[in-house]
């Protein structure tokens, strides 16, 4: 289970308020804000705006797929890819591109994933059950 602070975004402040809801790893937010009402109970209990807690949320998907972690999920975002959903759509090679040029821009990453790598995510974010609703 993966703390919230791996989260890009939810720093210290951020993650005392969750925490005081009960909400302390990437999946409890996860399984709390997978759902709008989720969400929105979570804004109303904590002040966090609902629009944070969506992106926090869908970072949160984003790590249910083996070797995206708090790096290439950032990665990911700045190429345009923010959510599962998203990613089930991408054709690898035209995601991994991107993630090229984008990290020789932004240098968010050492290492930029392989076409390999990508194409797995692809393929995982297909088959993975929805974890969040719109």
């Amino acid at each position: 289970m993966a703390s919230l602070k791996t989260i890009e975004g939810i720093g210290p402040a951020h993650a005392e308020k969750l925490a005081a809801v009960g909400l302390r790893t990437t999946e409890a937010l996860l399984k709390t804000g997978g759902a709008k009402k989720g969400r929105a109970d979570l804004a109303e209990a904590t002040g966090i705006s609902e629009k944070l807690i969506l992106r926090w949320v869908n970072m949160a998907d984003l790590f249910r797929i083996k070797g995206v972690g708090e790096q290439y999920s950032d990665l990911l975002e700045a190429a345009g890819v923010d959510t599962v959903a998203e990613l089930a759509q991408r054709k690898a090679e035209n995601l991994q591109a991107k993630m090229v040029e984008v990290n020789e821009e932004k240098r968010l990453v050492r290492r930029v994933p392989t076409l390999s790598e990508v194409t797995s995510w692809v393929e995982s974010a297909k088959s993975l059950p929805k974890a969040v609703t719109y």
